[in-house]
């Protein structure tokens, strides 16, 4: 039971058939197409072309499929081409032929269009929720840290100590405008196809505006042609899943560094790794090497669609029937990655011994340059000086602060016995107190901020 075709007098070519089924991936827009398709039933019925009896025997032989989809009891056939059909086909075995009403002014490009825009509006908000809750383990990480000191990186090359719950906060933010992108997102897809019928617009005098609330949309769109064929709202999502990939990838890349023996600053727990079938002492950041491997997926799903649509003419193509796959599989992989990472984020332990063991006085260079700018210096110079008194330091295989105070001295004659203070790498963090600084004072003020966040946007 095809939806067209009158015209033709020859059957399909089977394998001409299997390339142009869409069912085995859009079958997962079977809640969303039959949701569509009761409210269209609705608009029908209000606008005089379905009877009472044939709108109550049509939305109620649709519910009857949508509890079939629900308990997993729906009998897909193989002549299902694709969801659309597949509920006409059972709509038909139910109602008899009530069901060939449900049609009347409608495409499949719209409807499709309809059914991927609910889907994506449907899926955004468990998207959301999974990111919140990777944000709130670094929120409960970055209180557990206080005052735990960490050497940071710039380069990979030890550049000033900082505190750990701000390392862990630096995490948050990206995640936090991914969330804000999603919900922008959103409100873009939020314009409801339904009843730009293929590419005209449907004579049928449905009220789309009325439509469109029901389904949960803003508004219904203005212009026919561009509602089949828009799927901006697709890139967008993927665009979206592939910049919170590369946000956890970023963070798995650092957790895998810093889990290292060369580094040894975090711990992973047993629950959370693997080993290896040949040397049996080896524990492997798997969880976070298959997340930083996944956003590649994403960001090839991406580019993958953006080449189907970079040569469409305007209006609907088959084409577009390959747009919902990297979509599924993009959030298939945020919605398994993002809680597995949070449950490891909570597991590990962190070897703060080992992190302040790694901060030496060189760390404190700037420091030790603000520390000839209190002494009306200009920062270019002092800069330049402390340069000097690295280099020196280096030459002579000692740390800054076991550098005699007479070579100080001889480098810059206002260098006192106070200058070793510069090198408590505590008071170091201390002193950046200002909005977003790694300052305990100031870290408190953002894990404030971010907690405020996490429960205006859950």
């Amino acid at each position: 039971m095809t939806l067209w075709g009158g015209r033709f007098t020859q059957k399909m070519d089977p394998a001409a058939w299997e390339l142009n089924l869409s069912l085995p991936v859009d079958r997962r827009l079977a809640a969303q197409d039959v949701e569509g398709s009761l409210v269209w039933a609705d608009g029908l019925h209000q606008a005089g072309v379905l009877s009472d009896d044939e709108y109550k025997k049509i939305s109620a032989g649709l519910k009857i499929i949508h509890d079939e989809f629900a308990s997993q009891m729906f009998a897909f056939q193989p002549e299902d081409e694709d969801i659309h059909t597949a509920v006409e086909r059972r709509l038909s075995e139910l109602i008899g032929p009530a069901a060939g009403r449900l049609h009347t002014g409608r495409s499949r490009n719209d409807q499709v269009a309809t059914d991927f825009r609910l889907w994506v509006l449907q899926t955004i908000p468990a998207i959301d929720a999974a990111i919140a809750g990777l944000q709130a383990g670094l929120i409960s990480r970055a209180e557990a840290a206080q005052e735990t000191l960490m050497p940071g990186y710039t380069h990979l090359q030890r550049a000033q100590p900082v505190l750990l719950a701000h390392w862990w906060l630096a995490h948050f933010w990206p995640l936090q405008r991914d969330r804000e992108r999603l919900a922008q997102a959103a409100g873009r897809c939020a314009i409801l196809p339904l009843g730009s019928g293929a590419l005209a617009g449907t004579p049928v005098g449905v009220d789309r505006v009325v439509m469109a609330k029901t389904l949960g949309f803003s508004a219904p769109s203005l212009n026919s042609i561009d509602a089949v064929s828009d799927r901006d709202f697709a890139v967008e999502f993927l665009f979206c899943a592939a910049l919170c990939g590369i946000h956890l990838s970023k963070l798995a890349e650092s957790i895998v560094i810093f889990s290292s023996a060369e580094f040894g600053f975090l711990r992973l727990a047993d629950s959370f790794s693997t080993g290896s079938s040949l040397m049996p002492q080896k524990k492997n950041p798997d969880v976070f090497e298959l997340a930083r491997g996944k956003s590649g997926m994403l960001i090839g799903q991406l580019t993958g669609l953006l080449s189907t649509l970079k040569s469409l003419p305007s209006a609907y193509d088959k084409d577009l029937q390959e747009d919902k796959a990297p979509l599924f599989a993009a959030a298939d992989i945020l919605l398994g990655v993002l809680p597995v990472m949070a449950g490891a984020l909570q597991s590990i332990q962190v070897q703060s011994d080992r992190m302040r063991a790694a901060i030496d006085s060189t760390m404190m260079a700037t420091d030790l340059a603000d520390y000839l700018v209190g002494k009306g210096i200009p920062f270019r110079e002092t800069h330049a000086l402390t340069g000097k008194i690295v280099h020196l330091a280096d030459e002579k295989g000692v740390d800054l602060a076991a550098l005699p105070l007479d070579e100080y001295r001889n480098v810059c004659p206002q260098f006192d016995e106070d200058v070793y203070r510069v090198f408590d790498p505590l008071e170091s963090v201390k002193r950046r107190k200002t909005l977003g600084g790694t300052a305990p004072e100031a870290v408190i003020s953002q894990l404030a901020e971010a907690k405020k966040l996490l429960v205006t946007h859950t």
